[in-house]
């Protein structure tokens, strides 16, 4: 934005020079031929009382060569039925034209103007008065006043530079602090505002930005503080629910197992809630996926399902908090076992790369028939809400990762979930099967 406004300061500046300078320079020239044909008619001025009082050639030749255009040779006396004194460059045509008139006149020569000046004589007789000006007396200190005026202009220019440059510096820096702020806001920095600065536009921009900072921090408290109630109240219906189960015998014990983690999510939805602000978290993917396929292997195995975990021998650092990346897994994990037929195969596959940890879901079913509507919030094809991918979706992008569908060697389908890692890892490998 400087350099742009430096560039209009330049472009600005060097028209408005240009209108004056121009118009300008022509003046000087004009004013130098003026000054040189002046001066020619001074010399011509000074021969007029010798012409009065005598017109022999040793007198006209001493009276030239007191005179500095008759030292240079630039003086001529032309009389009138008589000699012709000094150096005559004119044309005879031009001398007897002047000769008939009254005012001096000048003619254009190669190299020079000649003036003519005519003087009359007792008896009817006349003289002209020849003096030649060399191009270079009409043109003397021409080269060194255009080389000031083009001094003046380039001063002009610079100064104009220097002072959009430090205009627009002003303004810059309003618009950074106003780009740093918007960043900072959007990466979960909810106490970022501006003092505002710079240009009444700038200052009216960062006054909307602190008012739009404030409301959403406002929104988000409103938010956390709704869900913080909500799962509140779930408290009550859940606590019956397991009061009415502990009086079942050992075979409830796997819907124990289902409340208690429900009641476990219930607590972080809470606890999330009344925090005002969450700090970047990470997790070991591989204790993850080894815990949740733990916990999904007795449904499979109830379902006849074979099934097996790949890469999850050694730790391996996501990006992401360990309850976000469990709910991702058992959205994955939920959607093979409610949109394929029992005993249909699936595995779930750890891999880390270079700045990258992605978890590959793959299943033997039919398939997914539509990619881009599956990826949809809300969309299902079978009753369920719908949020399952969009939950993984939404995990992946805050990371800088993504989310990817398509088919698996299995033959059904394949969910890949990338998510970016702060920091560059080493490869690591390993493989923990099970089959059921």
């Amino acid at each position: 934005m400087r350099r742009t406004l430096a560039a209009l300061m330049v472009a600005v500046t060097s028209m408005v020079a240009l209108a004056f300078l121009v118009p300008l320079a022509l003046i000087v020239r004009e004013t130098a031929q003026s000054r040189a044909v002046a001066g020619a008619e001074r010399q011509a001025s000074a021969l007029v009382p010798v012409l009065a009082l005598t017109t022999r050639s040793d007198d006209l030749g001493h009276a030239m060569a007191r005179t500095e255009a008759g030292r240079r040779g630039l003086l001529a006396v032309h009389v009138q039925g008589g000699a012709t004194v000094g150096t005559p460059r004119a044309p005879a045509a031009q001398v007897a034209g002047a000769a008939a008139r009254t005012r001096a006149s000048t003619v254009e020569l190669d190299g020079g103007y000649v003036l003519l000046r005519p003087v009359a004589l007792d008896g009817d007789r006349g003289a002209v008065i020849e003096v030649f000006v060399p191009a270079d007396d009409l043109n003397r200190g021409v080269l060194t006043s255009w080389a000031v005026l083009t001094g003046v202009a380039v001063v002009l220019v610079l100064g104009s530079v220097l002072v959009g440059d430090r205009l627009g510096a002003r303004v810059v820096r309003a618009a950074r602090r106003l780009g740093t702020a918007a960043g900072a806001l959007g990466s979960g920095d909810l106490s970022e505002r501006i003092h505002p600065d710079g240009p009444p536009e700038l200052k009216a921009a960062a006054n909307a930005f602190n008012t739009m900072a404030n409301r959403v921090t406002q929104l988000l408290a409103a938010e956390r503080e709704l869900a913080a109630d909500l799962s509140h109240r779930l408290r009550t219906p859940l606590t019956a629910l397991k009061l009415s189960l502990d009086q079942l015998g050992p075979e409830a014990e796997p819907s124990r197992q289902a409340l208690a983690r429900l009641e476990t999510e219930v607590t972080t939805v809470i606890s999330a809630a009344r925090r005002p602000s969450r700090t970047a978290r990470s997790c070991d993917a591989a204790e993850v996926l080894r815990e949740r396929l733990a916990f999904w292997s007795a449904l499979a195995e109830d379902q006849g399902r074979p099934w097996r975990l790949v890469g999850a021998t050694l730790p391996v650092r996501a990006p992401v908090p360990a309850g976000e990346l469990t709910a991702v897994v058992d959205a994955l994990l939920g959607n093979v076992f409610r949109h394929t037929p029992e005993g249909t195969a699936f595995s779930v596959t750890l891999h880390e790369g270079r700045d990258v940890v992605g978890i590959l879901v793959a299943d033997a079913g039919p398939g997914i028939p539509d990619p881009e509507a599956a990826l949809e919030r809300g969309a299902s094809g079978s009753g369920s809400t719908g949020l399952g991918l969009d939950i993984a979706r939404r995990l992946a992008e805050s990371t800088g990762g993504s989310l990817r569908l398509d088919r698996s060697s299995l033959g059904g389908a394949q969910v890949q979930v990338w998510l970016r890692s702060e920091k560059p890892t080493a490869p690591r490998g390993g493989d923990a099967r099970a089959a059921l």
